[in-house]
């Protein structure tokens, strides 16, 4: 019994032991791998940075409207009698655009100045009678109080008549009119949309830190979406005098020529105020700079013994344009910056500068 439990022990101690040697032998042989291969050499694109001019701007977002606008509505209640425009044609000031039925305010128009002649003649005579003492100041201020009451009346019903012709406040374009001949319309019925689009304005807000910085007769870029690739220039031409309390902006307005017709109300439009030109700045693509809750970096490409290596530094990064980042600190014109491939990267990393193409936009968008 005793010779069974001293083999089983001693298996047992060659088994574990074996294993035990296994496991040291394995980390022994890794270790001498690891200490043997090759350092890393991570394939990287990099950029030498250059000082540029810079020019700063303060980017806003607004709507587009027209220099005029308004939706033209009927005073009176009446039948449609005539209509003097087509949909989308450009109008001019004063133009007769809509005309309602007016054949009973004619009439009363035309019995009203009949009688003024007469009422008249009678005053005039008054007046020669009184002088002569013949008749009572009474009589005369009758007569004269029936003249002027008829003068007025007519002038009321010219005004009428004139309340039911529907004309064009100013010059521009009208939309699709929204009435039809013979129509009966309500009083404030919505006829026709008409806007003076020969300039657009664009209303937007600034933080009031940025006052210093803007002006009347400052030059505004504006980007719509229908035009991505064409700027509008056009210049701000109203500063609001108070800053709203709430939320520390002021409204700023620009007006945009609009010759060519191509702005309508309503877009939305990204605007960029152009600030002066700066010289002998930094810039670098944003895909250099690494953005963190910690702050922006990017990496240094510097050479060692021979060696590309890499460097960890933390940049101020100021304005951003397009697929551009003016730094502000941190980077000096003749550094050499990595611009992909800092995801496999660490300080005093071994790199290896290649040529990819991968982050140059091609000359055409592919079709999906």
């Amino acid at each position: 019994m005793k010779k069974w439990t001293f083999f089983m022990l001693l298996i047992a101690i060659l088994l574990f032991g074996s294993v035990i040697g296994f496991n040291l032998f394995k980390q022994q042989k890794i270790a001498e791998y690891m200490a043997n291969r090759p350092e890393a050499e991570f394939p990287i694109t990099a950029v030498t940075v250059k000082s540029v001019d810079w020019v700063p701007v303060i980017e806003a977002i607004g709507f587009i409207e027209p220099n005029q606008g308004v939706t033209l509505a009927n005073e009176t209640s009446g039948i449609i009698d005539k209509i003097s425009f087509d949909s989308g044609t450009t109008v001019e000031q004063e133009q007769l655009l809509v005309e309602l039925d007016s054949e009973v305010e004619q009439a009363n128009l035309k019995s009203a100045e009949a009688k003024v002649p007469a009422a008249k003649a009678k005053y005039k005579r008054y007046q020669g009678l009184y002088k002569k003492g013949s008749i009572s100041k009474e009589a005369l201020d009758e007569a004269g109080a029936n003249y002027f009451s008829l003068v007025a009346d007519v002038e009321s019903l010219k005004a009428s008549i004139d309340r039911r012709e529907i004309r064009a406040p100013f010059a521009g374009v009208v939309g699709i009119r929204n009435v039809y001949l013979g129509q009966y319309l309500q009083t404030g019925s919505d006829i026709v949309r008409l806007e003076d689009t020969s300039v657009m304005r664009l209303r937007f807000t600034v933080p009031q830190t940025d006052i210093s910085r803007i002006n009347l007769g400052q030059t505004v870029e504006i980007f719509v979406d229908a035009y991505p690739e064409r700027p509008f220039a056009g210049s701000i031409t109203a500063i609001e005098p108070a800053v709203a309390v709430q939320s520390g902006l002021i409204q700023v307005q620009a007006d945009i020529p609009n010759s060519d017709s191509k702005l309508r109300s309503g877009m939305f439009a990204r605007a960029k105020i152009i600030l002066p030109k700066v010289t002998d700045q930094v810039t670098l693509p944003q895909t250099a700079i690494t953005y963190t809750l910690y702050g922006d970096n990017i990496y240094l490409i510097k050479e060692e013994d021979g060696v590309q290596r890499v460097t960890q530094q933390v940049v101020k990064v100021g304005e951003r344009s397009g697929d551009i980042a003016h730094i502000l600190e941190g980077v000096e014109p003749g550094d050499m910056v990595v611009t992909s491939g800092q995801v496999r990267l660490s300080n005093h990393a071994k790199v290896r500068i290649v040529e990819d193409t991968a982050l140059t936009p091609p000359k055409e968008t592919p079709m999906l």
